[in-house]
């Protein structure tokens, strides 16, 4: 630097700085690799590194690059890697976190070997569940003709007040071959056996028990056989994972999207699958209707199964006819050929014919043509379901000659949602036979239905049975955990009844989610028998009132969880009888109101 510059002079001294640095140039192959990863100079080409030899003859070659997948590394049995990493750690008990017992990955073969398995993508899932209902109950009680629970009891009916305690423990194992998180399982193997302990007390005799001389209270076990199947993947029909199956066994299937017409677990073949991606689905299924337990409702497989056939063809079409909306068509043909066998129930009270008019059996064939929606319209949330039931009973039990069923059902259920908030209408009618003597029935009944509707089994009518008593013996006008006034022995071991009053409700309810973990919901149901022709014949009264009267309903729902493992409910219900309900039974203490508690807990493994 110029010894002349001063310190002062900056400008200059930069300056000076500045024309003594050497001049640099970057050249161009360096400037080109120095951009920003995926972005090159147009026309531009990157040298290539010097080639390869192979100076190790004899030597394997490596496979080629296309041997490679471009998108992921198969990594074999990723959750017992982050374990090895110390990411998890798998407790047998914890149903929450990666657990091999609930299929959340392979089975380790090594050490099961006695299990017949190949390959790597076999699963297990173990299920357990403990299912506990106190439940006490108020409804018409006959009194025993032969004797009664207090001498001087002369009346048709006698105290209402009763309870019921049942348990139920459920286990099931389930093996199953595929990655089944996003397409169907190859093979699936299932068992579920339930086990029901249950104890009553009612205040009458010959409820419980046909003899007059057995106690009112009866403690009772069974062990019923829920599922068994073999569940079969046919073929996939797009790369979208459409697919076509079989499953063979005793299994669940449900006809419809709210469970009115067959809802149950029978031995039978299905199949099924979808096409377009999901967007249709469809059922073919034959059943063999297996008999139930009385006083569990669990199946027997130690008798024989029913001479009663039910098939099925279903298509269920998603966004049709408007987006968010399933529609499914339905036919379902159910085949009874139980005249000649007569069926006596644990109790010891015949259920096969029904004590009803000729006490004859019957023999019928019922085609069931329906029509079911599910979803949303908007902001409304709709169900709805239309059925007609065409056929004919070998032997009316009033005329003891044929007769053609003609009958029809509708129901719909409207729900608005708001915030934390829904609300809900309900409407039902099944139609109800006009003229007993006729060679038509036009009462609607079903094959087994369990309706999630209204209120479900926290309603009063759905959740009791009303014994018809003065019309017959162990029959009742509703059936547990149902909706329609069929006049069945029941709907477990019973047979359909179209020589019925029929069903119409309407119905307002809300649910509120309070808290995550606390739903608390209210219904008000009104409830009338559609006709009451076949009434006033079976009870010798020339005009009986259709009005059942006002089921009312609340519920608290509690999953401290804030998951379905653990669910605790409470709900209480009333009847407020309305003419006719009082006009067919009463009760000897006089009380205008029945009622229903019930306290369900769950807890699922």
């Amino acid at each position: 630097m110029d010894p002349s510059l001063r310190w002062g002079d900056g400008a200059e001294l930069a300056q000076a700085e500045a024309n003594q640095q050497p001049e640099i140039t970057i050249p161009e192959s360096t400037a080109d690799d120095a951009l920003i990863e995926g972005r090159t100079r147009p026309g531009y080409q990157r040298p290539l590194p010097d080639r390869i030899t192979q100076d190790n003859e004899g030597a394997v070659r490596p496979p080629p690059p296309e041997a490679f997948p471009t998108d992921e590394f198969p990594i074999p049995d990723r959750w017992r890697l982050i374990e090895s990493l110390g990411v998890v750690k798998e407790r047998w008990f914890d149903p929450y976190h990666q657990n091999t017992l609930k299929g959340d990955r392979p089975i380790d073969r090594a050490k099961v070997p006695w299990l017949p398995i190949k390959g790597d993508d076999w699963f297990i899932v173990v299920n357990a569940v403990s299912d506990t209902v106190i439940e006490p109950r108020t409804f018409p009680v006959p009194v025993g003709v032969q004797t009664t629970e207090r001498p001087g009891s002369l009346d048709v009916f006698g105290k209402d007040a009763s309870y019921v305690l049942s348990q139920t423990f459920i286990g099931g194992v389930a093996l199953i071959k595929g990655a089944t998180a996003f397409k169907p399982p190859d093979v699936e193997y299932r068992l579920t056996l339930a086990y029901n302990i249950n104890h009553v007390d009612v205040p009458e005799r010959r409820v419980l028990f046909v003899q007059p001389s057995k106690p009112s209270h009866r403690t009772d076990q069974f062990l019923g056989v829920q599922e068994a199947f073999i569940d079969y993947h046919l073929r996939n029909t797009s790369d979208r994972y459409d697919f076509e199956s079989i499953r063979v066994g005793i299994q669940p299937f449900q006809s419809d999207f709210r469970g009115f017409l067959f809802n149950d677990q029978q031995l039978g073949i299905r199949f099924f699958g979808n096409r377009d991606n999901n967007r249709f689905q469809f059922n073919l299924g034959a059943f063999w209707r297996l008999e139930k337990d009385t006083n569990s409702g669990l199946n027997s497989v130690v008798q024989r199964p029913r001479d009663d056939f039910v098939f099925i063809a279903n298509l269920y079409r998603q966004d049709l006819p408007f987006p968010g909306l399933t529609s499914q068509v339905t036919a379902v043909y159910n085949r009874n050929r139980e005249a000649g066998r007569i069926e006596v129930d644990d109790n010891g009270f015949p259920v096969r014919p029904a004590l009803l008019g000729d006490l004859r059996g019957r023999d019928y064939d019922v085609v069931y043509l329906g029509y079911n929606a599910d979803g949303r319209i908007g902001r409304i949330n709709v169900t709805a379901s239309l059925y007609g039931a065409l056929g004919e009973d070998r032997n009316s039990f009033f005329t003891s000659e044929k007769a053609d069923i003609r009958a029809f059902f509708a129901a719909a259920e409207l729900s608005y949602d708001h915030d934390w908030m829904r609300f809900r209408a309900s409407g039902l009618f099944a139609s109800g036979d006009s003229d007993p003597y006729d060679n038509s029935e036009n009462g609607f009944d079903a094959i087994f239905e369990n309706p999630i509707f209204a209120g479900a089994d926290t309603s009063y009518w759905i959740r009791q049975t009303i014994p018809f008593a003065g019309g017959g013996r162990a029959i009742g006008v509703n059936g547990r955990n149902g909706i329609l006034n069929s006049l069945r022995s029941s709907k477990e071991q019973g047979q359909s009844n179209f020589n019925n009053p029929g069903t119409i409700l309407l119905g307002a309810g809300a649910d509120f989610d309070i808290l995550p973990t606390l739903r608390l919901s209210a219904n008000a149901n009104h409830l009338w028998f559609e006709n009451t022709a076949t009434l006033q014949v079976l009870r010798n009264e020339g005009s009986i009132p259709r009005d059942i009267g006002w089921d009312l309903s609340t519920a608290a729902i509690w999953r401290p969880k804030a998951t379905q493992n653990i669910v605790f409910r409470l709900s209480a219900a009333a009847l407020a009888p309305g003419d006719g309900f009082r006009d067919l039974f009463t009760n000897r203490d006089g009380n205008d109101t029945y009622y229903s508690i019930l306290a369900n807990a769950i807890v699922t493994f």
